[in-house]
């Protein structure tokens, strides 16, 4: 896989060659920028927390956000599929906001969903969003998977989980840096298990010291990869800052 070039205004992490490429169970895999994993043994491409459809939900609730999320959030998956070019796609659960987004969908929005499955194969794992997987939109559904020594499933498990692949928990790294703090979703993994970024559009994140991560990893031996423009900058767990 192809690394990044190295920003001369990056401030969250001291110069370093591209963090695109880490070890989880013993497999090497590659961090992409734009948040999805991508494990190129397999040729295989894995992202989390799509949430599609989240704005037409907020919408019924008299919430009113742009309306172009899906197709925003779509849009950056297609790029990331077409640089990768991957034989699979495994969605890790909530790639839908709520049960009913599937009849909310545009028929351009439907279309291109249909069309990044076209000649590979895709799975929609489960998740708390969206624990019945979309009927007319392709691939199959799956409550986890399990390919070699890694588990895909959408909620990391409080016990230990070597090569688990998760999603749920929309992880978020906070560093201090020349007198300034940065925010920046994040990959969290302790060489052992990796909880993926939230990819959706109108997506959240979660610190990774907040009190729902402390049965994900012991204490802070554990690393962020943060998502810059065009790299991931590794962060030590020691190295972080609660917001």
């Amino acid at each position: 896989m192809r690394g990044t070039a190295i920003r001369k205004d990056a401030e969250i992490a001291a110069p370093r060659p591209p963090a695109d490429r880490v070890s989880v169970a013993g497999e090497k895999v590659v961090l992409d920028p734009g948040g999805v994993m991508v494990w190129p043994e397999q040729e295989m491409l894995i992202v989390a927390d799509l949430h599609l459809e989240k704005g037409s939900a907020h919408a019924e609730r008299r919430i009113f956000l742009p309306p172009y999320d899906t197709a925003a959030t779509l849009a950056v998956l297609a790029q990331a599929v077409m640089r990768y070019a991957p034989r699979a796609v495994i969605c890790l659960g909530d790639s839908f906001h709520d049960r009913r987004a599937e009849s909310r969908l545009c028929d351009a929005d439907r279309d291109s969903i249909l069309a990044l499955q076209a000649g590979r194969d895709w799975f929609w794992v489960s998740g708390n969003h969206d624990p019945v997987a979309p009927a007319a939109l392709g691939g199959r559904a799956c409550d986890e998977l399990a390919i070699g020594p890694f588990t895909f499933r959408h909620e990391p498990r409080h016990e230990a989980s070597p090569g688990e692949i998760a999603g749920h928990l929309h992880p978020a790294g906070k560093v201090r840096r020349r007198g300034r703090s940065v925010r920046r979703r994040c990959f969290a993994t302790d060489g052992t298990r990796l909880v993926l970024p939230a990819f959706g559009a109108f997506t959240g994140g979660l610190n990774v010291l907040d009190e729902a991560w402390q049965n994900v990893f012991s204490g802070r031996r554990f690393t962020a990869h943060l998502l810059g423009e065009d790299r991931v900058y590794p962060i030590l767990g020691r190295h972080l800052l609660r917001d």
